[in-house]
């Protein structure tokens, strides 16, 4: 048998990782075990519950004001503990993430081999997404199999000097998780959501907003915030804004944002919560990475507040437009989807390039295939 780890510590990595932990649990030919890192603990736990994963392993590290390095110190001596105790063949990570980086460290010390699920993005920009565009890179480094999404990761892996036998293109993972819950919502919309979002307006376009970015912090965010307050203002939209836990996030999002009845400031919501809004919506407006991917899926266009994407299939197939930060840039765009019919339909009907909801299975068949 092939003795599997899978590491991840974020709500992200578990949307992702979930669909390949559920492959890997089932499989006769795999003993797999899952680590939680804590790093985003209630948004995390969310997750499990929903993708019904009880991880083996829980380091639960987050603590208050954590910085960077005190998250990577703790996710690499608590991955190597962890290490020590499973002695797996392999461990997972996924993305760029702190967690992603720190955990494969710990594996390249223990001198385990490192599958890199959604591997190969790249901005060219060290500082742009910040840290995680280093993140990615390093782990890239350190991967014995690489997993990139689309041909133009897998295109990035190779340029960096990565041999083409230890790469697989698979798809995003992320189309696995979200068809999977996009279903259990047709079956049990009552039961997951209820009657939450009763407060929206059917006479009104949904805008849904997530924002996030350390690399915004020193103003981006607030000059994102005064363009969904000045489109607020026309009437005819609702803004639903899922308020990331980070408190620089969250005093920015209260000063500009706060006192407007169809701005909608709310707690981080569980996954089919916000499916159902990613469904609902007209638009979406966003510094995710991983929703650049899921909303071409829904057929929703997706303006990106972003100086650089790693994501640049989305551009190319029309499903996301790269806005930036700056106030005026960002509003027009946000007028121009909700005024020229033509516009919308153009992003709207792009084909998503993100996936068939199969990669999971692509990343279990490799592996069984990989010598132990």
């Amino acid at each position: 048998m092939i003795k599997v780890l899978t590491v991840f510590g974020t709500r992200p990595e578990a949307i992702k990782l979930a669909p390949v932990v559920r492959a890997l649990s089932s499989h006769p030919a795999i003993d797999h075990e899952t680590c939680v890192t804590g790093q985003h603990r209630q948004m995390l736990d969310q997750m499990l519950s929903l993708f019904e994963i009880e991880p083996e392993h829980d380091l639960d590290l987050m603590r208050p004001g954590q910085t960077l390095p005190q998250i990577t110190a703790s996710v690499l001596t608590g991955v190597t503990e962890v290490l020590d105790r499973v002695k797996p063949d392999w461990i997972i990570v996924q993305g760029d993430t702190t967690t992603a980086f720190a955990s494969a460290m710990a594996a390249f010390y223990k001198k385990v081999r490192i599958a890199h699920v959604e591997a190969g993005l790249r901005t060219g920009n060290m500082y742009s997404p910040w840290p995680e565009e280093a993140n990615r890179k390093l782990v890239g480094q350190l991967a014995t199999l690489h997993f990139p999404p689309t041909e133009s990761s897998r295109a990035n892996l190779l340029a960096e000097g990565t041999p083409d036998a230890s790469i697989l293109v698979t798809g995003n993972t992320v189309i696995d998780a979200l068809q999977w819950v996009s279903a259990r919502l047709d079956e049990n919309q009552d039961v997951l959501v209820g009657d939450r979002f009763a407060y929206l307006s059917p006479g009104r376009r949904l805008i849904l907003v997530t924002a996030h970015r350390r690399e915004n912090f020193d103003g981006g965010l607030a000059r994102m915030f005064h363009a969904l307050r000045r489109v607020a203002e026309r009437g005819d939209v609702d803004i639903v804004y899922p308020v990331h836990l980070n408190p620089n996030v969250r005093t920015a999002a209260q000063e500009v944002l706060g006192g407007l009845p169809n701005i909608h400031l709310i707690e981080p919501l569980e996954y089919p919560a916000f499916v159902y809004l990613m469904k609902r919506a007209h638009l979406i407006v966003t510094d995710s990475g991983g929703i650049q991917e899921e909303a071409p899926g829904l057929g929703k266009p997706v303006l990106v507040t972003r100086d650089t994407t790693e994501r640049p299939e989305a551009i190319a197939a029309g499903t996301a437009r790269l806005v930036g930060t700056a106030t005026e840039p960002l509003l027009q765009a946000m007028v121009e989807l909700l005024d020229n019919p033509a516009s919308y339909a153009a992003m709207a009907n792009a084909a998503n390039p993100y996936g068939d909801g199969r990669a999971s299975q692509r990343i279990l068949e490799r592996l069984i295939g990989e010598p132990v």
